[in-house]
């Protein structure tokens, strides 16, 4: 029986020891594709390696988009002190659907334009709205579907997670 426990406990600590190496080996490092700005200059994701970045994909008629958007806003507007990077991506096809809606929404977080869809294919998404918390390195550590009113504590949580871990020394 002793010996036993003492490969279950051996067992437990090498698994342990492993789950973080084996958690960062599942992460998804963003794609090397772009979005393009208001005046239709590609904006490339990796070009923000070094800020903690929090993506959000939205369209003009997602009712959960209509509701996050503000709030997006004013999280950038927060942490953007920080460090904090909040892209706002839009996926309708018509560029003159987002312009209406964002005519209506002031804000000051950037905001970037994928009309076919480029990077929501890339990373798999599943549904709308959808967004990602990527560290300082460009690794996607957060990923979540859909919007409720109180996403933004989890966003900073998480953001404030890995500001700490990437704290310059």
């Amino acid at each position: 029986m002793k010996h036993f426990t003492r490969v279950l406990a051996c067992a437990i600590a090498f698994h342990l020891t492993l789950a973080p190496a084996a958690a960062l080996a599942q992460a998804k490092v963003i794609p090397d594709l772009a979005a393009q700005d208001a005046q239709g200059t590609d904006v490339k994701l990796r070009g923000y390696i070094g800020h903690v970045v929090l993506v959000d994909f939205w369209a003009s008629w997602c009712p959960p988009c209509k509701a996050s958007f503000p709030a997006l806003d004013a999280l950038s507007k927060e942490l953007n002190s920080h460090g904090v990077v909040v892209l706002a991506i839009n996926v309708d096809e018509r560029r003159r659907d987002a312009d209406a809606f964002l005519s209506e929404h002031p804000h000051t977080m950037t905001v970037l334009f994928d009309p076919k869809g480029t990077l929501p294919s890339a990373l798999k998404m599943q549904g709308m709205p959808s967004s990602f918390v990527i560290d300082r390195l460009g690794t996607i550590r957060f990923t979540h579907m859909g919007y409720t009113g109180n996403m933004e504590d989890q966003y900073r949580h998480e953001i404030t997670q890995l500001l700490t871990e990437g704290a310059p020394r």
